[in-house]
Formats: C-alpha cells, structure tokens, sequence
C-alpha cells in the first residue's frame, strides 16, 4: 500500500511494481496550496537579501519553485540547502548546483551538524516548509546568530476520499505492507480506515521514512515496524530486504 499523495505516488508505485510487486495506492494526505499565498509571493520577491534558503522536503522545493519562477530570477548569491538526500536531488532536478546537505541522514539534527551552519551570526535564512512541523531547526540557528524567516509554501491536508474499497479489498486479498513517508499521513490512515480494519493495520508490517514516524506507528499499536530511509530507493530496499528474508 502506498500513502504518498497522488502527485507523489507514481515513483515508489513504479519500483515496487517492477519488482514484482503490486501497489495499492491509497493517498492519506494531500498537498494544497497555502493558506497565504501574499505572505509567501513577499518573501520570494524578497529573496535576494536572504543569504540560505533551506528546504525541508522534496515538497517544499516544488511548491515553492512554481512561485520563485513565475515571478524573479533565482539569486546568484542564494544557497540552496536540502535537509537530506530526497530534497537535494528535487533541487539539482530544478537546475540547482552546489546544493549544502548532511552526508547522512534527512533530518533536522542531520542538517544542524553540517559544519556550514555552525557559526552563523547575522546571516540571513529563509526556511521553505509546510504548514506546522518541527521548531528545531529553526530556533537552533536563531541560536547560532541567524535571523531565521519561515515561508509556507504548502499545507497538509486529509484527502477526502473512501477507504472502503481498500478495507474490501484487504478482506479479500490482503495487504502485505503499508509505505509511509510522514507523521501526518500516518495519522489520518489511522482515522481515515474504517475501525474494524485499523487492527488488521496494526497487524500489517509497517514500512516508514523516518525513525519518528515508527515510533508514533509503535505508539498507535503497530507490531511490525521497519525504518527504511527516506527516498523511494530506500523504502523499495527495505520492502524487498523484509520478503527476501520472510520466504
């Protein structure tokens, strides 16, 4: 089962479908535009003063590129930032070089170790990100001498779609795996399933992007967590890792 939103789902579909596996694509969690559009469209006519942009998702840098290339030029003396490998490869997919990451890891606390963003006094940052998340990153580097501007290129939402047909279909034929790669679309799997089918969820080995994400899982009952990474090649890794070594 795949849970990434519709936009986002037809590259993980299509690797567990060549490895042979079938892709039920269920999305429980939507991207929709901001709440305010003026507050963001301010910020990027306003990019050239900002020394770092950093960008929490491969979403964030695609929402917020529709508005960067409608309206200015990227700055010359921008750096991009990408909190992981997922988020760099989106910007060197929009034309971006030289893009500041971790070597490992896709987190905030991966990206605060970065040796770059050490000693920041009086540096300019603007954070591409979601609605809500995390406070970490951005109050650290306010610590390290930064003035820190939030721009909320996009919103979470619950699809409104049936979960019925998926509920029928795992009476039916089963499910042998759920693929998440956020807390929020965790969350409203959860409430979006019809109760009687949330135990068969708790009881259906859980593949999620980030260690967090499995703890909640863990919280809300899963018995079968795996941690996988948080790009598609990783999840398809540890979903063919986790069936090789069931047989």
């Amino acid at each position: 089962m795949v849970t990434r939103p519709r936009g986002q789902a037809a590259a993980i579909a299509g690797l567990i479908e060549a490895a042979g596996g079938e892709a039920l694509r269920y999305p429980s969690i939507e991207i929709a535009p901001p709440r305010d559009t003026a507050a963001l469209l301010r910020v990027i006519d306003d990019l050239a003063r900002f020394d770092m942009a950093i960008f929490i998702s491969p979403t964030a840098v695609q929402e917020a590129m529709k508005h960067v290339r409608s309206r200015i030029r990227w700055p010359a003396n921008l750096r991009p930032v990408a909190v992981g490998p997922g988020t760099r490869r989106e910007l060197e997919l929009q034309g971006f070089s030289a893009v500041l990451s971790p070597a490992s890891g896709a987190d905030s606390e991966a990206l605060l170790a970065v040796p770059e963003l050490g000693e920041l006094a009086d540096r300019r940052i603007v954070i591409f990100r979601g609605d809500g998340g995390r406070q970490l990153l951005g109050e650290s580097l306010s610590s390290r001498g930064a003035h820190v501007t939030y721009a909320q290129c996009y919103r979470r939402e619950k699809p409104g779609i049936d979960f019925t047909p998926l509920a029928e279909e795992w009476e039916r034929s089963g499910v042998d795996a759920v693929t998440v790669f956020s807390a929020a679309a965790l969350a409203n799997l959860f409430s979006m399933l019809p109760a009687p089918w949330r135990t068969r969820l708790v009881s259906t080995p859980l593949f999620v992007s980030h260690r967090r994400i499995g703890e909640e899982a863990k919280r809300l009952g899963a018995r079968t967590v795996r941690s996988a990474g948080p790009g598609d090649e990783e999840m398809l890794a540890a979903l063919v890792a986790y069936f090789r070594d069931a047989k």
